[in-house]
């Protein structure tokens, strides 16, 4: 299933970077660019296009597999759009080879080429636990074996742990307002941020509350690091080894800190697959929560105390996404008592 939030005549796209590619390949003669597609069960929040791109440099040829990402047009998600930022931030991983992420390879600001700018990422090949239809529910990983999901389990929690090993000091462009600029501080001011933004449309009283009972509940711990911004398996792709060959959608990085992307995949991880899943589809094999924080901090040296906070945290933000999503779909995702229930105030 396309789920998109806008489509396009793909052939006249075909055409607009086949002239792009012009100017941004140099010499380059018969460029074509072929096969377009856009992904299945998955890329909500951006226009995401696969395509192969090839041309003739002299008497050699060459082809490239290749992922346009286009800038949001009226379907935004998130307050802070971070375009540029993401794309500087897979510059950075691809370049340390700290972290497997798809290298990009051109940025463009014009808008006037494909109506906002966007840029171009090599295209990898694998598999991705998508989430419509659910992963645990039907597809490759429902069928795999206890073991082979061991392995996915595993590669994701490492690449997860490596994440935290990018020194923040070479990621300065991330850095947030003044009194905010990185730390939990950081992601906070967002979802402040966030919470007003919606309220342009609709008291949130909900919101409200809940903002008041985590700053009541403040965590003392709140070691350095990058945020991904949507830790999940659903964002990583993997080989038929069920090992990751990239880490995907880096849409809303920060350095907020170590513990909220632990917190976001911990938290998700139940929600899609764990015993007591949404989709009630548990799927043997993948590490418990516990098995999961003992491997991150075992790998990347860091302590996970107080991750609870960050867990509750990660249920407002979701929370402040789903209600967004149903401000720009004419449709509430969720009822007051449900968002009650979920984010702990009566």
């Amino acid at each position: 299933m396309i789920v998109a939030p806008e489509t396009r005549d793909l052939v006249e796209l075909a055409r607009r970077l086949e002239q792009w590619l012009s100017s941004r390949l140099p010499g380059a003669t018969n460029i074509r660019v072929t096969d377009l597609a856009y992904p299945r069960g998955a890329g909500q929040s951006h226009e995401t296009v696969l395509f192969d791109a090839s041309w003739n440099h002299g008497r050699r040829a060459h082809t490239q597999g290749c992922v346009v990402r286009i800038k949001p047009r009226s379907f935004t998600v998130f307050p802070d759009t971070l375009f540029e930022e993401q794309y500087r931030v897979m510059k950075r991983l691809a370049e340390g080879g700290e972290v497997r992420v798809a290298r990009p390879l051109w940025f463009e600001e014009d808008a006037a080429i494909l109506g906002n700018p966007f840029f171009v990422m090599e295209k990898k090949q694998g598999r991705v636990p998508v989430s419509i239809p659910p992963y645990a529910r039907e597809g490759w990983l429902r069928d795999a074996s206890p073991e082979q999901r061991r392995t996915l389990w595993r590669s994701a929690v490492e690449q997860l742990a490596a994440i935290q090993r990018v020194p923040v000091a070479e990621l300065g462009f991330l850095k947030g307002p003044a009194g905010a600029e990185q730390g939990l501080a950081q992601e906070w001011d967002k979802y402040v941020r966030f919470t007003e933004w919606l309220e342009e449309v609709a008291p949130q009283p909900v919101l409200r509350d809940a903002l008041e009972l985590l700053r009541a509940q403040w965590p003392a711990h709140d070691p350095e690091g990058l945020v991904w911004g949507d830790a999940r398996i659903g964002n990583m792709m993997f080989d038929h080894d069920f090992n990751v060959v990239a880490v995907m959608d880096w849409e809303q990085p920060s350095l907020g800190g170590a513990l909220h992307d632990l917190a976001w995949f911990c938290t998700l991880a139940e929600t899609m697959h764990g015993p007591n899943s949404t989709y009630g589809a548990h799927l043997e094999g993948m590490g418990s929560r516990e098995e999961t924080i003992a491997l991150w901090e075992a790998l990347c040296g860091k302590s996970a105390a107080g991750l609870e906070w960050y867990e509750l945290f990660t249920h407002f933000k979701m929370t402040c996404t789903g209600i967004r999503l149903g401000h720009l779909r004419g449709q509430p995702m969720m009822d007051e008592p449900t968002m009650r229930k979920r984010l702990r105030v009566a």
